[in-house]
């Protein structure tokens, strides 16, 4: 039994070149203004714009640590359908590759009617510990870009700015500079001892 469990997991390897580690969560830009340090001629307190409007737009990501490649996808909220479409995006960004996805315990992520591409195999974070996943870092900086202290008069201004941060300013480089930290690097390692496994068959 164990033999066969053996063989037919390096059957599946044998369909891809590559494994990729992938980090996935979703964050809400939108309207409500996010006021934060800026600088300022001594002895004066700055004034930023500000305004509290209740629009948004959910932004589904995932990263790879290990070369900074992405996907974000903007939908209306968050739930299976959605994650669903947005699997099938990343299924189909990388066709090659396994990719390994790791991610939260939101609802969305372990319903039984989510479909999970063949080529994506998630696995799980503890629950409540959303600093064990890097991408919250790429949010942090997408924010830190382009949304703090500024005032949209519509949301489609909203995804404009977002799009605009993430072609300009998300590079590949800065992706890999931000998340790939030293306890990431480590999955790697076993990645590399699966491809040698699948090498090997």
């Amino acid at each position: 039994m164990l033999e066969k469990f053996n063989r037919s997991r390096r059957n599946k390897f044998k369909r891809y070149k590559g494994v990729k580690i992938m980090f996935q969560d979703e964050a809400g830009f939108g309207r409500i203004s996010d006021p934060a340090n800026c600088w300022a001629p001594p002895k004066s307190r700055p004034v930023v714009p500000f305004q509290r409007i209740r629009q948004y737009k959910t932004v589904y990501g995932a990263v790879s640590p290990i070369d900074g490649d992405s996907l974000f996808m903007i939908l209306e909220k968050s739930n299976s359908e959605n994650m669903g479409v947005f699997l099938k995006a990343l299924a189909e960004r990388f066709p090659d590759h396994l990719i390994l996805l790791c991610l939260d315990r939101a609802s969305w992520h372990t319903s039984g009617k989510l479909a999970v591409p063949s080529n994506i195999t998630l696995f799980h974070i503890p629950p409540r510990t959303p600093e064990m996943n890097p991408i919250e870092i790429v949010w942090r900086e997408i924010r830190k870009l382009g949304f703090k202290n500024k005032v949209f008069t519509s949301i489609e201004a909203v995804v404009q700015k977002f799009n605009e941060v993430v072609s300009q300013d998300v590079t590949n480089e800065k992706i890999s500079s931000l998340t790939l930290w030293p306890w990431v690097e480590k999955l790697y390692k076993t990645r590399i001892s699966i491809s040698r496994i699948s090498n090997a068959a």
